[in-house]
């Protein structure tokens, strides 16, 4: 008796071709598009700190400090960024309008 296991394996999954409509183009520009709504939540975040502690000392008084706030808040808004769903918001609506 003979198997013949070429039937018994679903052909379907080695067919890549429902992948080729994919543009790698368009993966970039997706990814651009990603990076610069998250770059934008972290200019935003950054000026709303930069307002909001204004006049607290948080690196001390003297000279340097407002080098050193201004290094930190930039760190917190990086670090920040993607947690408040601005860039979500963002890049939803220009990914819906850059597709019409």
């Amino acid at each position: 008796m003979e198997i013949n296991s070429n039937n018994l394996i679903n052909k379907d999954i080695f067919q890549t071709n429902k992948f080729d409509n994919i543009n790698s183009k368009s993966l970039k520009e997706d990814k651009e598009l990603r990076q610069v709504s998250n770059d934008f939540e972290a200019f935003f975040l950054n000026q709303i700190l930069n307002v909001s502690l204004k006049d607290t000392a948080i690196a001390g008084e003297g000279t340097g400090s407002d080098i050193i706030k201004g290094m930190y808040l930039q760190s917190l808004a990086d670090n920040s960024t993607g947690t408040f769903g601005i860039s979500d918001m963002l890049y939803d609506f220009l990914s819906q309008n850059n597709k019409k």
